[in-house]
């Protein structure tokens, strides 16, 4: 018997008698100085739990109560068990994209209990009009497998103008959700559309509402079906994704610097080092236009956009220990993969992160190696002497992120960085980090994280560990072509030696942090299965770990839950929140095969980090809580149109992080069993998290069957036995494989 096969036989379902709807649900009260509502459910257990995972499932009891009493006993449980916190970081997917049809969550048919009608389900009905027909087109949720090659498809609009625009932000403040196919449709016709455009934008209103499912991530939806999934967390900021990527480690994404700086970003410094950018031999100087001597303009804050971090960028001007910039385009030296226009280099970013408040006691000594302290400290001078006074214990922390160093696929004694999307890597926008060798050093590369965790060589007394991907992947796969005659007959068929649309899709498709626009689904989930299978495959890490599985930003996919707006920045637009995004919960002391409610973004995870490690929230130290108070002004309030935040009448409340438990922002601590913490519940064995390298590496996993192999059955529109087709002529590689249009 094989693995795969013996490993599907374990997973089935035992069938409904199993669900325990009898047993109480987990109900959460009021913290100190939060505003919770009294008696608010948060956590359910999902239907049908298979063989393995059903004697953890059946017991739910309710033990988590977040009143004043039980959150001191939480708080220390979680610092008596988890000493590390993993966090794979990915790129680009929102919720229902993702998750829109897994049981027991709000997805596309169902809030996670009833099924929900399209009339109840926001956006779920998109229409524009095509330009050159005439001819009104509607578009509803549809699911691709592995007939269309799922697991390859194009990126969609995620630029912040893109982002509100598909919100689409009514009168009463609340965003509609209706104009993703619009927005796509818009952007892709032009104002003049050719026959050529007129087809591109055709097929992209279309792939924005296209959704996938557990036979395209089987991992995915096999860690969300053992352990707890949130279905209420969000992108912090309504952006692509450098702004989400700072935010994970900040909370935001320059608010505070804003409301101390509105002017910051009218002028940049001189270019003196352009030669410097690129150091792949073969490279051209990115962008090869630049000459020494030219000056630009900084990208402001707060950051909505792709700006590359100053640090590394033309206008660098140190000389040691430089930072390194993404540079060519994988399988292509000589061209460029990321901007370096004197117009996108970002403003050093300058308020508080995690890793600030990561230094504790010994935070002075830290500091006092930044190579540019007037500028990389200013905004934080208040709030080093309050970090010291705490006497917290360092905390220590990795950001492990491929093609920052030397990786094994580089040639030996050569790093090329070609897998390295810096404009990905949030650490290094902040000076103070970037710019400081005692923080710096703990940036590197993802081939890194496998040798420390194969080493022994993780901070022995704990840590925060962030794990991205890249361009390219560490392990030498190649895309997987599933259907051969897809968009049409022997479009993919052969080999990339004798068809260019296969070399095509190999040279756009092999990256593994699951970005729509350069990888392949089926990489990016063997990645984080590699990355959970350390863990889990070592059992004193095991028993001290909480791993996170999180997206910085939707891609701008459809998703029909709309985000509390809670902040907009200088150009009008919502800055804050985003659209929904997935998390996933892997942890001896989860809640097994749950669903929890708690609304957050990116600040909860920074809120449930602060709960274990014992740190201060970020909006609590003395110059952010300054710059949040100065943001609720009228020289900020006037950013917000008519009728806008109604969560705040109207007030810039939010200029900044929000990791203060709220009714608005809720940690991940609902995710965890108080029982198991306490000791009164065995923990979860790690073989409920490890995934066999045989089943790992395959590909497709389970030959496409993943939803069967993993005992989950996916939720279908009410009345139907199956999912809704994909239209006829879809095409999804309309940038990949224009032809096909």
């Amino acid at each position: 018997m094989s693995a795969a096969v013996a490993w599907m036989i374990a997973m089935q379902p035992l069938g409904a008698q199993m669900l325990g709807y009898g047993s109480a649900p987990i109900f959460f009260n009021n913290p100190p100085g939060a505003t919770f509502p009294q008696n608010q459910p948060l956590v359910r257990q999902q239907p049908n739990p298979t063989s393995d995972v059903a004697p953890y499932a059946s017991r739910f009891q309710n033990d988590l109560a977040f009143s004043q009493r039980y959150q001191a006993y939480y708080a220390q449980a979680l610092r008596n068990k988890v000493k590390y916190v993993f966090v794979i970081f990915n790129e680009n997917r929102s919720f229902d994209h993702e998750f829109g049809t897994f049981p027991g969550a709000n997805g596309l048919y169902s809030d996670g209990v009833n099924p929900r009608s399209p009339a109840n389900t926001p956006g779920f009905t998109q229409t524009y009009t095509d330009k050159l027909s005439g001819a009104t087109i509607t578009v509803q949720p549809f699911l691709i497998g592995s007939q269309q090659n799922a697991n390859i498809i194009d990126s969609v609009d995620h630029s912040h103008t893109g982002l509100a625009t598909k919100l689409d932000v009514g009168s009463n403040g609340v965003p509609q959700m209706n104009q993703f196919s619009l927005d796509e449709y818009t952007k892709r016709a032009g104002a003049s559309p050719t026959s050529t455009s007129n087809k591109a934008a055709n097929q992209f209103a279309h792939l924005v509402m296209a959704h996938i499912d557990c036979n395209t991530i089987p991992f995915f939806w096999y860690y969300a079906s053992r352990f707890t999934i949130f279905d209420n967390i969000f992108a912090t900021e309504d952006t692509p994704s450098t702004p989400n990527a700072i935010a994970m480690i900040a909370g935001q994404s320059g608010e505070t610097q804003w409301v101390k700086h509105p002017s910051s970003g009218s002028a940049g410094p001189t270019d003196t080092s352009v030669a410097n950018i690129c150091q792949q031999p073969g490279a051209t100087p990115n962008p090869s236009s630049l000459t020494p001597g030219q000056t630009g303009t900084l990208a402001g804050v707060p950051v909505t956009g792709d700006p590359q971090p100053f640090y590394g960028s033309e206008f660098d001007g140190t000389t040691t220990s430089r930072e390194p910039a993404g540079c060519a385009t994988p399988g292509n030296p000589a061209k460029p993969a990321e901007s370096y226009a004197t117009s996108n280099i970002a403003n050093v970013l300058t308020f508080a992160s995690l890793p600030l408040t990561f230094q504790g006691s010994q935070i002075r000594a830290a500091m006092a190696t930044d190579r540019n302290a007037s500028i990389d400290l200013g905004d934080i001078q208040n709030d080093i002497p309050y970090i010291a006074s705490l006497g917290t214990a360092p905390v220590a922390w990795r950001w492990y992120q491929e093609g920052f160093d030397h990786e094994p696929t580089d040639p030996p004694g050569e790093t090329t960085n070609t897998s390295f999307v810096s404009h990905h890597d949030g650490a290094q926008y902040f000076g103070y980090i970037a710019d400081n060798p005692s923080l710096s050093s703990n940036l590197k590369g993802l081939g890194d994280f496998f040798n420390d965790i194969a080493n022994n060589n993780l901070p022995p007394q704990g840590g925060v560990i962030y794990i991205r991907g890249g361009y390219t992947n560490i392990q030498g796969f190649s895309p997987t072509i599933q259907n051969p005659n897809f968009p049409v007959t022997g479009a993919l068929a052969g080999t990339a030696a004798t068809n260019p649309n296969i070399a095509a899709v190999n040279t756009a498709k092999s990256g593994d942090d699951n970005h729509p626009s350069y990888t392949d689904a089926f990489i990016s989930e063997a990645m984080a299965a590699r990355v959970i299978n350390a863990v889990a495959g070592n059992p004193t890490l095991w028993s001290q770990s909480a791993i996170i599985i999180t997206f910085d930003e939707s891609d701008g996919f459809y998703d029909h839950v709309p985000p509390q707006i809670l902040s907009y920045g200088p150009d009008g637009l919502p800055q804050a929140r985003g659209v929904r995004i997935p998390l996933i919960l892997i942890s001896p002391y989860a809640h097994a095969h749950a669903v929890s409610d708690a609304i957050g973004d990116h600040n909860a995870i920074i809120e449930t980090i602060n709960a274990i490690f014992n740190l201060p929230p970020l909006s609590t130290l003395p110059d952010e809580a300054s710059a949040l108070a100065a943001g609720n002004s009228a020289a900020f309030n006037q950013f917000v149109p008519a009728g806008g935040l109604p969560v705040t009448s109207g007030q810039q409340k939010y200029l900044g992080p929000r990791d203060t438990p709220s009714a608005l922002m809720q940690s991940l601590l609902s995710g965890f069993d108080l029982a198991r913490l306490m000791g009164n519940s065995p923990p979860l064995p790690a073989s409920l998290a490890l995934i066999p390298t045989s089943i790992a590496n395959s590909m497709p996993p389970f030959s496409g069957a993943g939803c069967s192999a993993i005992g989950v059955t996916p939720v279908v529109p009410q009345g139907q036995t199956t999912d809704n087709p994909p239209p006829a002529g879809f095409n999804n590689l309309p940038s990949t494989l224009p032809q096909y249009n």
